[in-house]
């Protein structure tokens, strides 16, 4: 497994952090790399989402989602195109100014033969990029 983690401090509290991560639809119009997404089944902070990434190749992934609002949200691999498993989720901590403190953390192992130093640059490089898309979405949302 390929394992990443990252933080970041957003400019918004983290129930409007919270509300975007779990926006699923609007994915598309701000991470990178991601060409489709959609809710299978919602209920409660529970969701299955099928994501469609376009890298090199388009890759469709299944995850099931466990929020708990303004705090977390955590998933594990459900199907995957190219991945055997994953797991990972965002962790928010309330900072006292009304910031929010977002760790974003991956997990990944891929199928067939994939060199170890591919998948970890994949999951290094992908990961900041995320993070990123995702506090410049939220600020600019307010």
């Amino acid at each position: 497994m390929n394992a990443a983690r990252s933080a970041v401090t957003v400019d918004v509290p983290p129930e409007r952090l919270y509300a975007l991560i779990t926006d699923f639809d609007t994915y598309p119009t701000f991470v990178p790399n991601q060409s489709a997404v959609r809710v299978l089944s919602h209920e409660g902070d529970r969701w299955r989402v099928e994501f469609e990434l376009s890298i090199v190749k388009t890759l469709r992934y299944t995850l099931d989602l466990v929020g708990e609002p303004g705090r977390s949200l955590s998933w594990t691999l459900v199907s995957g195109d190219m991945m055997r498993a994953m797991t990972g989720g965002w962790t928010l901590e309330a900072l006292p100014d009304g910031r929010t403190r977002a760790t974003y953390a991956l997990d990944v192992e891929l199928k067939g033969f994939v060199p170890r130093s591919v998948s970890r640059s994949l999951v290094e490089r992908t990961l900041p990029a995320n993070l990123e898309a995702f506090k410049n979405e939220a600020e600019r949302r307010g």
